[in-house]
């Protein structure tokens, strides 16, 4: 395995599931699709998250570190998996949280309150940007710190998904061989960038399809510009320095909608259609909105009869109970 001699803390259970989506196939009239399940990674009611943080967590650890901190938005499932890695490990969580405290928590900051995390909100930021004031205020109490990046997102974090890819080529033989397409959410650009360069580095027959979810606040650097980076930086740690240019990368604007964590008519009719016709939860900031492409795909005619598409399910659903207000639930309507 390429990733057999990183440290690597037991964190998930995997391999996840993969299977046929033969209801929701039908229903597109479209290529056959399948779906990687890790929304069923385990801890904390699971998401991709967790196949991350078993690597930096275990760099944590090897650095002897007992906090950890980290920041994403209010419903962050980045955040809510690592208040849940760190309660397993026995060490001190602090999370930064975009946005001001709710009267009642709810979806994932319920979990992340469960977990016994120490929160501290930073209205208008949700990357991390305050993360140097909570850092000083620690270190001055004397922690160990250890910083988790942003969406678990590192080179590091980024390795973890190579590491799924291998998962992945182990388990396909059962389902009638590789697939021609993988399509994703693409968020903090870790899960892009490790399956970028899994795909390059185990020579797989397969188009690597990003989902982008988030238009960014101006001034930041251009997200294109960040996965391709972290790709070369990754691959770099594992003794390959072929770089990665944007001649290698897809990553699709088109779905973006009304911007971050603003659910749609096509996050509504993704999640309620992959809901009725599987059985399967989406969330509806990331899952959600990289479904909503993965129908337009179909939709457009930009995959063949023939094709096999993957849809990587990244988890989320936690989130769902903090939006009831946006999903717009009624009568079931006719397919």
């Amino acid at each position: 395995m390429l990733t057999h001699k990183l440290p690597r803390q037991s964190l998930g259970f995997f391999p996840t599931p993969l299977h046929p989506l033969e209801r929701l196939t039908e229903a597109l009239g479209g290529p056959q699709l399948f779906i990687k399940r890790d929304d069923q990674t385990g801890l904390a009611l699971g998401g991709n998250k967790t196949r991350k943080l078993e690597f930096i967590l275990a760099d944590a650890l090897a650095r002897g570190a007992d906090t950890i901190v980290t920041a994403g938005a209010a419903q962050s499932n980045h955040c809510r998996q690592t208040a849940a890695a760190a309660a397993k490990l026995g060490l001190e969580c602090h999370l930064l949280l975009g946005g001001r405290a709710p009267e009642q928590a709810h979806g994932n900051l319920l979990l992340d309150q469960l977990f016994g995390c120490h929160i501290h909100w930073t209205p208008g930021h949700r990357k991390g940007e305050d993360l140097n004031e909570v850092v000083r205020y620690l270190e001055r109490a004397g922690r160990k710190l250890y910083v988790a990046p942003y969406g678990g997102s590192s080179d590091l974090g980024a390795l973890a998904f190579v590491a799924a890819l291998e998962e992945l080529e182990s388990q396909w033989p059962d389902q009638g061989g590789p697939f021609t397409h993988i399509v994703f959410a693409s968020s903090s650009g870790g899960t892009h960038a490790g399956l970028m360069v899994g795909a390059r580095l185990l020579e797989l027959p397969t188009r690597i399809v990003g989902i982008n979810i988030d238009k960014g606040a101006g001034g930041e650097r251009p997200f294109a510009d960040h996965i391709v980076d972290l790709a070369g930086q990754a691959a770099a740690r594992l003794g390959h320095s072929q770089p990665f240019t944007s001649d290698d990368l897809i990553l699709d604007d088109d779905y973006l909608g009304e911007g971050y964590g603003v659910v749609g008519d096509a996050e509504r009719e993704a999640i309620g259609l992959l809901a009725r016709t599987e059985g399967i939860l989406l969330d509806p900031v990331y899952t959600g909105r990289a479904m909503a492409g993965l129908l337009g795909l179909v939709r457009a005619g930009a995959f063949k009869a023939s094709d096999r598409v993957l849809f990587w399910h990244t988890g989320g659903a936690p989130a769902l109970f903090a939006y009831g207000d946006q999903l717009g639930v009624g009568e079931t309507p006719v397919l």
